[in-house]
């Protein structure tokens, strides 16, 4: 059965209309808790959430359907999604439950469920909790064995005692100003509790969520204000988390953003070089810039690329046996330290690299000079562009022009009909030119089909 509601992260949509809706989410408790259960053991499911209004309802949806079929759970409320992971590994507990919409507006939600070994799903299991759903033959619990439901308060302080075990023991971040900017979201309370407890000078932004306010302006994706408030307070770094803290962005002293691929290319050079780099190389995804492949290549590390998305990185660490991997948005995996990305972290092995080295943050993470890149998406209405011999022989046409001095990806969306074309070389008016031959004949072959 193809998949109707999980996604490459989970389930999300806007909240009160399908999938999102609070029915849907005590079905998902109901179908991925009798999934799980198996033994004669009390059976637990850990629950975490962001700062969404619709967090509430979607919780108290999924504690139904949990408890329903015999699932004691336990509730943390707003943490970030790494800390799920971890505490549903360390618990010992049978499912992880993470309430957010990542990135999204607050007007969306999502549900992203972990294992007992801490990682996403399979798709397989995804597989099996949709047939569950839609088929309705979720078998109950009788009365005697109803699962309980308790909130408790020390899984925040569980998840900055493991944050601040991946700092090296021997640095400390005293004199250090940082500003970091939580996004309204998941992290308000944990990723400051943790810098400032190694030492940091800290100036907070997106640490007051009201419900509307995650991801508003504020964050990862939105990082202007972290900019301005970086140089106007004459910190040494600034650090913005998503909404739910899987993701970071960094800025140096003056206010320029260092994306995923500068901090990929930092952590991985450090690590090989201290001899703890394992699996070959760095694996990122295939947007990563081309500039990182070839510092990488330089220093005898391999770039291993996957499919967009965080949880192709993962599947493909985990096949090579590598603890290095990200995407260039932000997303970064070490695996020697948290199953699922984790900004947080990512920012400590930042930090401690920026102390160690005694370096500005401009001098210290600017690793590599990126590659001219250009993308554009080509929205249509039906049928299959690519396919049309006319948008082949202009691909084929550019890739001959590209080769040996850029590259060409070019995929279809996966939530919606548009074709995303991106081009990157290293002349930028050769690699415009590409990409607009390409939206073109992609946009005739729509047009063509209509």
């Amino acid at each position: 059965m193809s998949r109707r509601y999980f996604g490459t992260d989970g389930i999300r949509g806007r909240t009160n209309q399908t999938p999102m809706t609070a029915e849907m989410a005590m079905r998902v408790g109901m179908a991925a808790g009798r999934h799980f259960l198996r033994g004669d053991h009390r059976h637990r499911v850990v629950i975490g959430k962001d700062t969404r209004l619709s967090g509430y309802m979607i919780e108290n949806a999924l504690v139904a359907g949990f408890t329903s079929v015999g699932m004691d759970v336990i509730q943390f409320g707003p943490i970030p999604t790494p800390a799920v992971a971890m505490l549903a590994a360390s618990m010992r507990a049978d499912l992880g439950v993470m309430i957010s919409a990542s990135h999204n507006p607050y007007f969306d939600n999502g549900i992203k469920l972990f294992g007992p070994d801490g990682y996403k799903l399979s798709d397989a299991d995804e597989a099996k909790i949709e047939t569950l759903i839609e088929t309705g033959e979720i078998a109950l619990a009788d009365s005697a064995h109803i699962g309980r439901a308790r909130r408790v308060e020390d899984g925040r302080g569980r998840y900055i005692h493991a944050v601040k075990s991946t700092f090296p023991e021997h640095l400390r971040l005293d004199g250090l100003k940082v500003v970091v900017d939580c996004a309204n979201g998941a992290a308000y309370q944990t990723a400051p509790a943790a810098f400032w407890e190694l030492g940091a000078e800290l100036v907070q932004l997106g640490v007051s969520p009201n419900g509307t306010n995650i991801n508003d302006g504020c964050g990862s994706t939105a990082p202007g204000l972290l900019q301005e408030t970086v140089v106007a307070s004459g910190a040494d770094i600034g650090i913005a988390l998503d909404g739910d803290a899987d993701r970071l962005i960094v800025v140096d002293e003056t206010g320029t953003i260092i994306d995923g691929d500068q901090i990929m290319a930092l952590i991985g050079t450090s690590w090989a070089k201290a001899g703890t780099l394992r699996g070959g190389g760095v694996v990122a995804t295939v947007m990563s810039n081309l500039g990182l492949e070839r510092l990488l290549k330089g220093q005898g590390i391999d770039l291993i690329r996957t499919k967009v998305g965080d949880r192709y990185v993962l599947e493909e660490m985990k096949a090579r046996g590598a603890n290095v991997g990200g995407e260039q948005s932000g997303h970064m995996i070490l695996s020697d330290y948290a199953t699922t990305g984790d900004g947080t972290i990512a920012a400590l092995q930042v930090l401690a690299a920026l102390v160690e080295s005694g370096k500005r943050a401009s001098e210290l993470l600017q690793q590599f000079d990126p590659v001219p890149q250009l993308l554009k998406n080509v929205r249509f209405a039906g049928g299959k562009p690519l396919e049309a011999e006319s948008v082949k022989a202009v691909i084929a046409d550019a890739e001959a022009e590209l080769s040996g001095s850029g590259r060409l990806v070019i995929r279809p969306s996966g939530t919606e009909p548009v074709i995303r074309v991106m081009a990157e070389g290293d002349d930028a008016g050769q690699v415009k030119a590409v990409v607009e031959r390409i939206c073109e004949a992609v946009s005739s072959a729509a047009a063509a089909h209509v």
